[in-house]
C-alpha cells in the first residue's frame, strides 16, 4: 500500500455538510441514525430526487445508505472510519416513496480495520439491499450523545 496517499481527514468539523446525515446540506439525504443494542438504525423514504430510472431509486442512493449506517455503526463505538472495501446485494428494486428500515453494526475490530454488516429494509420487513464493509480506523474518539458530536483521542492512524 506505498502508493496510497496520505489523506488528512479532519474529523474534528461537524457533520453538518455530510451527504448523507448532514442536515443543513441542501441536496443531502438528512438521515438521522439512532443506537440500537449493539448497532445502529435510521429511517428513510426516498423521493423522486433519488431515482435512476423512473421510479426506482438508484443504486448508488442505495450503496451511500448502507455505508452511511456501517460508518455510524463505528462510530457509535467510538471509531472514526473511512471505508475501504464495501460489497452490495441488491434483493429487489426500491420503489420510490417506499419507506425503508436500516440497521448496522460493527462485526470485527482489530488495531487498524473494522468490519461491518448493514441491511435495508421496507417498513414491513422485505429485505432490498445488504453490505459488508472494511473500514480503515481514522481515529479513536470519545463519543459525546449529543448527536455526532465528538472529542477526539488520537490523530489519524
Amino acid at each position: 500500500m506505498t502508493n496510497w496517499p496520505k489523506v488528512s481527514v479532519d474529523i474534528d468539523k461537524d457533520f453538518d455538510m455530510c451527504f448523507a446525515c448532514g442536515q443543513k446540506n441542501p441536496i443531502g439525504l438528512k438521515l438521522k441514525f439512532t443506537q440500537e443494542g449493539k448497532g445502529v438504525r435510521a429511517e428513510f423514504t426516498p423521493g423522486e430526487l433519488h431515482q435512476g430510472w423512473s421510479g426506482v431509486v438508484h443504486g448508488g442512493i442505495i450503496g451511500c445508505i448502507l455505508d452511511e449506517a456501517m460508518s455510524y455503526a463505528a462510530l457509535f463505538e467510538g471509531v472514526n472510519s473511512l471505508t475501504a472495501r464495501m460489497q452490495t446485494r441488491f434483493k429487489r428494486p426500491l420503489q420510490t416513496g417506499e419507506s425503508l428500515i436500516i440497521t448496522a453494526r460493527v462485526t470485527k475490530q482489530t488495531r487498524k480495520l473494522i468490519e461491518a454488516k448493514a441491511e435495508m429494509h421496507l417498513t414491513d420487513g422485505t429485505p432490498v439491499a445488504d453490505s459488508t464493509a472494511t473500514m480503515f480506523i481514522a481515529s479513536k474518539q470519545e463519543v459525546k450523545w449529543d448527536f455526532c458530536q465528538t472529542t477526539t483521542k488520537t490523530s489519524i492512524l
